[in-house]
């Protein structure tokens, strides 16, 4: 490294102190839009409130805050920055549907993600994010899902296989977590890739993409990382070339970072490695059916359709690219998390786990094996169980908007400010972030009823309440706002589903769920992920894990 390069390293702090000091200065003479409007006290001037919304008791802490301040509530940031925390189905369909381009992903979000993934769907705003989703959208349709099927019971089949293996001389212990993520790995690999990132064979080496993402989270989002990169990073983010953040981050002796870049490594390596290969298929005679999947996969399907698009609809390979490590990540972490939610919740209601065991037997037997797309969609308690374990247990329980301009947010509800008053619209000014609460739109009582906390799939087989059908919640998916809404909504809501119900159907009609007696605990790191009050990793902190007794159904 050269004498200037090592300068430039060295006098870095000295730039990015000064930066912090003036805006310290400047955050701490800012006045609250939103004093009028109720809400916690700060824990600290320094934190804010920020420190309760992620962790293992992140959950109390925002059912607290809902259950007392309502749909609309003031919130602290760091440094004292005022924010809205929002869950009002108005609102939210204001922030994410007819004023998106408004209330955006923050910056920080958009930053990371493009570091990280490179200009994927995560990445891009706008006409740009348009662009990839015209491109993207056919290989996430219903037809689609149909073509794919075969291939979410051929990697489901080896699941079962190697679980049979393991409880076949009786009743076992087992860590579902790392089953479920390893198997949405393989799901997404085959389905989306056409590759095959695991044999799901018991003692097989973990891909190291599959330790990657499932660190991913974690490592972004924990410790000291999350605060530097949320404050500092739009400020430094175009610091320099990037071979010199690069070698910044490399000079850099802090294991947090570090670590990141590691998971970001392989990322990249992995996805350039599985776009090489299917270019090379593309090019060998034109045809993908010597791939997994017969060339039915996302990424040849992609591709095919970039290389025939007009020049005006065509994407950079550097995007397409960028596609892989988005839809790896989008697709393996929320859905193993959800499948554990739900082999979770089963375990402790051993009557409703014997309802759906049954019907799926039925119908199996009925279908004479595997059930294709249509039937699967058909099942009622299946959907049922999947809908209220969604509704309550939301993978991504909350999303984080930055306003670009000052805008005025409708309430579909007035609220009660601190003196007294009511507002039925509040002045949002440009640059506020906002806490967007899809948790608590589909757990709030004033729609979902007084039980609203309580997990009853019994819910989705009869007609939804009044409330919740007038409140013209804006998500893509029953009503619910796990999938988010507009725009911006999640493009593979139906893939997920069909692998959701595809493992369900396969391992419920074979295997019975139990607790291990380790109490479960689920933390907030951006996706909900499971872990036990007994775990801990090689670091000191939580080891992610859902351990079940596993048996035989009789």
């Amino acid at each position: 490294m050269s004498f200037d390069t090592l300068g430039l390293l060295r006098t870095f702090p000295i730039f990015l102190g000064t930066w912090f000091a003036w805006r310290l200065l400047r955050w701490s003479t800012r006045k609250s839009p939103f004093a009028i409007i109720d809400g916690p006290v700060a824990e600290s001037w320094l934190f804010g409130d920020f420190r309760k919304v992620f962790g293992i008791n992140a959950r109390k802490y925002h059912d607290a805050i809902a259950q007392k301040y309502g749909r609309v509530l003031r919130f602290t940031g760091f440094f004292n920055t005022p924010l809205l925390y929002v869950y009002d189905p108005k609102a939210l369909y204001h922030i994410l549907v007819k004023d998106q381009s408004v209330y955006e992903e923050t910056d920080d979000f958009i930053m990371t993600n493009t570091i990280v993934f490179g200009k994927g769907l995560l990445s891009t705003l706008g006409d740009h994010h348009r662009k990839q989703r015209k491109l993207l959208n056919p290989v996430f349709s219903i037809a689609h899902m149909r073509e794919m099927t075969p291939i979410f019971y051929d990697v489901v089949h080896k699941l079962r296989n190697s679980l049979m293996l393991q409880v076949s001389q009786g009743e076992k212990e087992i860590e579902m977590l790392s089953w479920m993520s390893r198997t949405a790995l393989e799901l997404i690999g085959q389905s989306g890739f056409g590759y095959s990132f695991d044999s799901l064979e018991e003692g097989a080496i973990e891909h190291q993409l599959a330790t990657s993402m499932k660190n991913y989270t974690g490592a972004l989002n924990g410790g000291l990382l999350v605060v530097v990169r949320m404050i500092c990073l739009p400020w430094v983010y175009n610091l320099g070339t990037p071979g010199f953040r690069r070698a910044f981050v490399d000079w850099c002796p802090w294991g947090e970072l570090q670590r990141a870049r590691d998971i970001i490594d392989v990322m990249h390596q992995t996805s350039v490695e599985i776009l090489e290969a299917t270019k090379k298929s593309l090019k060998e005679g034109g045809e993908t059916k010597s791939r997994i999947g017969g060339g039915k996969d996302i990424m040849s399907i992609l591709v095919k359709a970039n290389m025939e698009a007009s020049e005006e609809d065509r994407l950079p390979e550097s995007e397409i690219l960028a596609q892989i490590s988005t839809l790896t990540f989008a697709a393996m972490d929320t859905t193993s998390n959800a499948l554990s939610s739900i082999l979770h919740v089963l375990s402790v209601h051993p009557e409703a786990q014997e309802k759906l065991r049954q019907e799926i037997r039925a119908a199996r037997k009925e279908h004479g094996g595997d059930l294709n797309y249509d039937r699967l969609t058909t099942l009622p308690y299946l959907e049922a169980v999947c809908r209220e374990t969604l509704r309550l247990y939301a993978p991504v329980p909350f999303m984080n908007r930055e306003t670009r301009k000052d805008v005025i947010l409708p309430f579909s509800r007035p609220i009660t400010t601190t003196d007294g008053k009511t507002l039925d619209e509040v002045f949002v000014p440009k640059d506020t972030q906002l806490f967007i609460s899809l948790l608590h739109c589909n757990t709030d009582p004033d729609l979902w009823g007084p039980d609203a906390a309580e997990w009853k799939p019994e819910r989705w087989l009869s007609p939804l309440p009044d409330t919740v059908m007038g409140a013209k919640i804006p998500g893509v998916y029953s009503n619910l706002m796990t999938f988010l809404a507009g725009s911006r909504a999640c493009i593979g809501f139906k893939f997920s589903q069909l692998e959701m119900k595809v493992v369900l159907c396969l391992l419920l009609e074979t295997f019975k769920f139990a607790p291990s007696g380790k109490k479960i605990i689920w933390q907030w790191s951006g996706i909900v992920q499971p872990t036990t009050e007994e775990a801990h990793s090689e670091k000191g902190d939580k080891a992610l894990q859902l351990p079940l007794k596993v048996s035989l159904a009789g």
